[in-house]
């Protein structure tokens, strides 16, 4: 499964979710294994690069030029621990290197050395040891001290597995490095729940929260719809809500049920409603 994960830029996390009936190890002969490859956009600034923690992937937006139509790229990553999270907040791109020397924090090497393991080298060069893969790129929150770099441990990439830095297949920061210049903005964000039309058909998006968020995600429905409710009272929706528009709460439930990380349509017009529930009664 991580392999197909790998094939088809999805990561570990994104892929088991939406199998949750296929073994990530041994797939029986014949499976059939689902792709997650469409997604809703996090809300949030179109602009430079934006992750979404809970579902642990990267958009970036790159500046169209004239006459062109603005193009979405988008990656799965790694992300902090619960104990070593990702920063939330506005940064940018500061410094870019490729073939990094990687000089091991402080912190990372007390907490290696309290878990009983040998600590790292002070200085780990260029070369297929170093944690930080062959490209690396600093951001400005936190004093400069988090980086979106590769990997030599690619299984890694979309599970929570770093010091808090963003971890990327080598071939997707190969292919954004030169694409992302200095001073590109990134914003971190954490959402679980996406909403997003396609035409006057509403979708809903759900992820699990972040471990440290399971208490305040503790009755995900009454958020969810709560969250519902805020999406559609936007203006930006409004213009999308048809006349005979109503939620599909079976669809929803099972959503919530699920939290696949795949987009769901959870809208349908009062007509379908009643169609569904004369069929229901042959």
């Amino acid at each position: 499964m991580l392999d197909i994960a790998r094939q088809y830029d999805i990561g570990q996390i994104e892929i088991l979710l939406a199998n949750p009936n296929v073994d990530r190890w041994l797939p029986e002969d014949g499976s059939t294994v689902i792709l997650p490859s469409r997604y809703i956009i996090p809300q949030g600034q179109r602009k430079g690069l934006l992750l979404n923690l809970p579902e642990m992937r990267i958009y970036y937006f790159p500046e169209p030029k004239k006459g062109e139509k603005p193009l979405i790229i988008t990656h799965p990553v790694g992300i902090g621990r619960m104990d070593w999270v990702t920063p939330l907040g506005i940064s940018k791109i500061v410094e870019k290197k490729k073939d990094p020397t990687w000089i091991p924090p402080k912190s990372l090497q007390m907490d290696r050395i309290a878990n009983g393991e040998t600590p790292y080298p002070s200085i780990v060069p260029p070369g297929p040891t170093n944690p930080l893969g062959r490209h690396a790129m600093r951001l400005s929150i936190g004093s400069g001290s988090y980086l979106i770099h590769g990997t030599i441990k690619p299984f890694g990439v979309g599970m929570r597995v770093s010091a808090g830095c963003v971890r990327m297949y080598p071939e997707d920061i190969e292919a954004l490095f030169d694409k992302v210049p200095i001073g590109t903005q990134v914003q971190i964000v954490n959402q679980p729940i996406k909403l997003g039309w396609q035409l006057d058909s509403l979708f809903i998006e759900l992820h699990p929260p972040l471990e440290e968020d399971e208490e305040k995600y503790s009755n995900y429905h009454s958020i969810v719809a709560a969250a519902i409710n805020d999406f559609l009272a936007q203006n930006s929706s409004r213009r999308n809500i048809p006349g005979d528009f109503e939620i599909n709460q079976e669809a929803l439930t099972q959503a919530i049920l699920e939290k696949s990380g795949m987009p769901v349509l959870i809208s349908r017009s009062r007509l379908q409603n009643q169609l569904h529930t004369q069929n229901d009664k042959f």
